[in-house]
């Protein structure tokens, strides 16, 4: 795991983690819209890694990893913590800790309960051979990376990632990811947003949400009608963060 660091080293410190397949990268526009006011801070999570391999074991790890990063350099008070997909899930871990404070936590499309084992195997495979695919630089899976995926703008960012990750990180993530979940109550101080769209297997995340609000009444929830999983945030990033800076006040 490497960390990237941006903006005012005095200011209050903000957390954004990325999702599965995503390159740290993707982060670049909340970073310039949030780092003149605040210090933010991007893992680079295992097996994400673009210019060496890396394992990913399990989201727990990646959660024990960021905190142990965030104490070491004082900054376990968060004004906020981001998590996108599979980062959401790391990031409603770390909210969690004792060792940690947060004020805001933005969860977009956080997958925060178990899946069948047979859904998980089918999801592995697929994975994995996407993996395969862009490593081989399959040009149907270029077209739909800059379709489905993300923009074209980070293409060769994802390839870097893909070229270093392995089939057993891809089989930890999902079995980790995709695992039971012990929805915790947090202080009543940590404001919490959960957006997530209404398409696909967005609806495993509106569970998780509506899961996260009762656990958590100060909740807000935000559905975006008609959109797939973290496409608000992948392809209108300006609006994404226009929503974020509403809740925030």
């Amino acid at each position: 795991m490497n960390f990237h660091t941006f903006g005012n080293d005095s200011g209050k410190a903000i957390l954004l983690i990325h999702g599965m397949l995503n390159p740290w990268q993707i982060w670049k526009e909340v970073s310039d819209a949030f780092s003149n006011e605040y210090f933010v801070i991007i893992p680079e999570l295992d097996a994400h890694t673009q210019e060496e391999a890396s394992e990913f074991i399990s989201v727990d790890d990646e959660a024990v990893k960021i905190r142990d990063y965030l104490q070491k350099n004082g900054k376990e008070n968060l004004y906020m913590i981001c998590g996108l997909s599979m980062g959401g899930r790391i990031a409603a871990v770390l909210a969690g800790m004792p060792e940690i404070t947060v004020e805001n936590l933005v969860l977009d499309g956080a997958p925060l309960l178990s899946m069948p084992k047979i859904l998980i195997g089918f999801m592995t495979k697929n994975y994995i051979s996407i993996i395969s695919k862009s490593k081989k630089r399959d040009p149907k899976v270029i077209e739909s990376f800059k379709k489905d995926f993300l923009p074209e703008k980070y293409l060769d960012d994802f390839l870097k990632l893909a070229n270093h990750m392995d089939e057993q990180s891809i089989r930890n993530v999902l079995k980790s990811v995709f695992s039971a979940f012990e929805f915790k109550k947090y202080d009543d101080s940590c404001k919490i947003l959960f957006m997530h769209g209404t398409k696909g297997n967005e609806t495993v995340s509106k569970k998780g949400a509506l899961k996260m609000k009762e656990v958590n009444p100060q909740t807000q929830i935000k559905c975006f009608d008609g959109y797939a999983h973290a496409q608000l945030f992948s392809f209108e990033t300006k609006q994404w963060i226009k929503e974020v800076k509403d809740f925030l006040g």
